[in-house]
């Protein structure tokens, strides 16, 4: 298949490194989905941001990762923002709002787009109904589940993606339990330890790449979107598609933001909008 339509569905978000002064755009779909894009897959993006300046903000750079922002609905209320600081690249998160994209369902006109996509990928805190529909439709698709493993339906969910142990512990006990809630192949992200695939025959790994970490945000989503290109429209096989994406995972950390974009300056009304989140940070 020379060009698949891959469609990224759900979360995005406004993150403001508090430590750093500047606001970059975010969230696993839109970074999955930007990724294909930098990649030269003729991706899509499908959510939604409030009617406020921050969701002003998200659809510029949309826009700039070459998505559309017709495909982004408008809605009354706040655009999700995340609030963190960080230091050598570990982050402490101190807000994460979910905003108008909490329980996204797209629109009927944006979800016939979806279904008929050749691989379409839920962000994390996707909707359970959305799921069903997917499954029950029979369209080929992941979903990332981050550390909520359960927290959705995963009856018939083709291809899962969660954070799995970074020690020394077996891996084979979370994909056996993800897999017996009915996802048909698992694929954990590790942290330094690497990645591994489970499709119930055989489990196969590849180890992290090590870089000089500017910033983890978004290096699990590169992971994803180069596994997926990789792996289901690139002929590779499960374990070299792991360790392509290992890589993609750290270029990833070498920049700040999910996906290469220029960082803007805090805006002056961000920290006053969520002062009592930001004021008893800069306290400590």
């Amino acid at each position: 298949m020379s060009s698949p339509k891959l469609v990224a569905v759900g979360d995005n978000c406004l993150d403001a490194y508090l430590t750093r002064g500047v606001v970059t755009a975010g969230g696993n779909a839109l970074n999955v989905a930007a990724q294909w894009r930098r990649g030269g897959w003729p991706a899509r993006y499908f959510g939604v941001v409030g009617n406020d300046a921050e969701g002003e903000i998200l659809l510029e750079e949309i826009e700039t990762a070459g998505l559309s922002r017709g495909d982004v609905e408008r809605r009354p209320g706040d655009t999700a923002v995340t609030l963190l600081r960080d230091e050598a690249g570990d982050r402490q998160f101190l807000l994460e709002s979910l905003g108008v994209g909490d329980n996204y369902m797209p629109a009927d006109e944006h979800y016939r787009a979806i279904a008929a996509a050749d691989w379409v990928h839920l962000g994390t805190n996707a909707n359970p109904d959305l799921v069903r529909r997917l499954v029950a439709r029979r369209v080929p698709f992941s979903v990332d589940v981050s550390t909520k493993h359960l927290a959705i339906p995963l009856e018939g969910v083709p291809l899962l993606f969660a954070s799995g142990p970074d020690g020394e512990e077996p891996v084979a006990p979370l994909t056996n339990a993800l897999r017996a809630a009915g996802a048909r192949q698992v694929v954990l992200t590790c942290g330094r330890r690497g990645a591994f695939f489970d499709d119930g025959a055989t489990i196969r790994h590849a180890p992290a790449i090590p870089v000089d970490v500017v910033d983890t945000c978004g290096a699990g989503d590169s992971f994803i979107a180069s596994f997926l290109a990789s792996f289901r429209f690139g002929g590779l096989d499960a374990a070299e598609a792991l360790r392509i994406a290992a890589a993609a995972a750290g270029e990833t950390c070498l920049h700040v933001g999910g996906f290469p974009q220029q960082p803007r300056p805090i805006p002056d009304w961000l920290p006053a909008k969520y002062a009592e989140f930001v004021t008893p940070a800069e306290g400590r």
